[in-house]
């Protein structure tokens, strides 16, 4: 079988301002970097018409691994590998071109040598691979950065929807969203420092090669990392994430793992309540990925109903799209104060139901 090699190639035009042909500084921890490039055929012809993305990494100088033996007799070797990854992007390119901006971390090797760029871009019609070795890092900037402040995170499951202490199935994935004004550190050379997961006091899961940086940033990105099998019942997660000056932040996300063998319904409310004159209701379910058919019916206490509003619902995660009522009857004339029910009623395309009853407050 052939492989599919990219047809074309992405080269590497300047290092902070300068033609790499003449680029023969250091880039040293802390240090601010500036790289452009673009993309080119095989003839090394600029693709005026190539835009989409590309995806640098930047690593660390080779180190020395070894051989595990793990089979009877096997021999010990040496040999080098390539391997922390001090920075990742995304980028743009336009019209064959491209440029981005990091900082390195603080956790680099400071010892002198050859570091990679190295790159991988896609349009929609082609896609292009490259890499340039001649890149010296190496020791520590005499910049000074004042920063005591971890990154800035916020936890999910499976979507921006989740909130703590929501319900999930058995295979969720865990979200990370992390941001700081100098960049996140995902390199793995730190002792302790690594960008982790510890689910239910448990073995750390490390969550650097899971980490996206956003498009055009190189200080904020996102975690996507699929957790499986859980069992039934409530869990936590920890996360723990470093910046580049190896400040810390730590956040935990508690979850229940529901079956999804019959139609379940959580967390029905509505919010605001009470209410003047608008409020959206909200439930979790375990039909991600499903059509359901939703119904909200509003009665007096007395049971007389007043207003009846449907939605048509397929959410990625647990939690639902809001329902948004503006607090009129059927016939748009406004109902008076007072305290009122209504019943969440949800149907899957296979004909399963459930359904919920909630008291609801009008001002």
């Amino acid at each position: 079988m052939k492989l599919a090699v990219p047809r074309y190639t992405v080269v590497t035009d300047s290092i902070n301002g300068v033609a790499v042909a003449d680029f023969t500084d250091t880039l040293k921890a802390l240090s601010r970097v500036r790289i452009s490039g673009h993309v080119e055929d095989a003839e090394g012809h600029l693709l005026p018409d190539f835009s989409g993305a590309v995806y640098p990494s930047v690593y660390d100088k080779k180190v020395i691994s070894h051989t595990l033996q793990n089979d009877p007799g096997s021999s010990y070797k040496e040999f080098e590998v390539q391997k922390n990854i001090l920075f990742k992007g995304n980028v743009t390119v336009a019209d064959g071109r491209f440029g981005f901006s990091f900082i390195l971390p603080k956790d680099i090797n400071y010892a002198y040598g050859n570091g990679k760029l190295s790159y991988y871009a896609c349009s929609r019609e082609a896609d292009a691979t490259g890499a340039y070795r001649e890149v010296l890092i190496g020791g520590m900037s005499d910049e000074t950065i004042d920063d005591n402040n971890g990154p800035e995170m916020d936890l999910y499951m499976n979507d921006e929807k989740f909130v703590n202490g929501g319900t999930v199935n058995s295979s969720p994935t865990l979200l990370v969203k992390l941001k700081d004004e100098y960049g996140i550190n995902t390199t793995g050379n730190g002792i302790g420092h690594d960008l982790v997961a510890v689910l239910d006091d448990g073995n750390q899961i490390v969550l650097n090669n899971y980490y996206e940086a956003a498009r055009d940033s190189f200080n904020c990105g996102t975690v996507r990392y699929p957790l499986e099998n859980l069992e039934l019942g409530t869990h936590k997660v920890k996360v723990r994430a470093w910046d580049i000056l190896n400040n810390v932040t730590e956040r935990e996300l508690e979850f229940v793992v529901v079956s999804d063998e019959g139609l379940t319904l959580d967390h029905v409310l509505n919010y605001p309540n009470p209410f003047t004159t608008r409020t959206s209701f909200y439930f979790e379910h375990n039909r991600p990925g499903e059509v359901l058919d939703v119904m909200v019916t509003v009665y007096t206490i007395s049971g007389k109903v007043v207003r009846t509003l449907e939605s048509t619902q397929c959410t990625q995660g647990f939690r639902s799209d809001p329902i948004v009522w503006d607090g009129l009857d059927d016939f748009g004339d406004k109902i008076g104060k007072g305290t009122y029910l209504y019943r969440l009623r949800v149907r899957t395309a296979g004909g399963e139901q459930a359904e919920k009853i909630e008291k609801i407050v009008i001002l």
